[in-house]
């Protein structure tokens, strides 16, 4: 009885895991700008803060820390492309791109401080750079 109920438990967590999950990347009409300056993208403030905590990491040249905080900002990411890829492909292109460049720079075999550090910098510049572009 135990194991049956110890198997009902980890189904109900992994259908919550999985509805959470298609709800974050569901697509839904573009967000109207903020005060902020969203971009077409709509609100990018999660990964903006992400991106900044591991940048922060770079920082304190704390790379393994580094590596595994921006496992949140690729997942994160990756789960949001179909909700905000279509509002603005080209602008998320240009993001991802950045993404891709910061994620290489702390996965290589050997990362160094100085070009995780401008791969971070290049991402946060680019995230800024959508800002206000609606």
């Amino acid at each position: 009885m135990r194991y049956l109920q110890n198997i009902i438990r980890h189904v109900a967590i992994a259908a919550s895991i999985l509805l959470l999950s298609v709800a974050a990347g569901c697509s839904k009409p573009a967000d109207p700008p903020s005060a902020g300056g969203a971009s077409k993208l709509g609100d990018l403030t999660e990964f903006r803060s992400i991106a900044a905590d591991v940048a922060g990491l770079v920082d304190k040249n704390d790379l393994p820390a580094s590596k595994v905080r921006i496992k949140d900002l690729e997942s994160a990411w990756d789960s949001a492309e179909a909700g905000i890829k279509p509002r603005a492909a080209s602008d998320w292109h240009v993001l991802d791109k950045a993404v891709d460049h910061a994620l290489h720079a702390l996965r290589t075999s050997s990362p160094t401080q100085a070009e995780s550090k401008t791969a971070m910098d290049d991402l946060l510049k680019t995230f800024d750079s959508m800002k206000g572009k609606n």
